[in-house]
């Protein structure tokens, strides 16, 4: 039960830095809220750490209250968010 929260703070962590390389290179975010919150922080990265620990906390939250089905499924979700941008990162860094 615990690795789905490793696995879903590991996946946090892999997606934070995905997003800060997007934005070192220039490419926009795509989610609403992140987009929000960078511009509405006083720096892009505060914003970023801020959402991050808003996430971390509803990871928890699905770990204390044995929601783990659907942590699983959060898992499932952010693997793919991360695989996809690093594929835009290469893409966008290929040109």
């Amino acid at each position: 039960m615990i690795q789905t929260l490793y696995h879903y703070s590991y996946l946090q962590v892999l997606d934070f830095l995905t997003t800060v390389a997007f934005l070192i290179n220039g490419v926009q975010e795509g989610n609403p809220v992140v987009n929000w919150a960078i511009q509405v922080f006083p720096s892009p990265m505060a914003g970023l750490v801020a959402v991050k620990i808003v996430a971390l906390g509803l990871g928890i939250y699905c770990w204390l209250t044995a929601k783990t089905q659907v942590l699983g499924r959060i898992n499932i979700a952010f693997a793919v968010l991360v695989a996809w941008n690093l594929i835009t990162l290469i893409v966008k860094t290929a040109h």
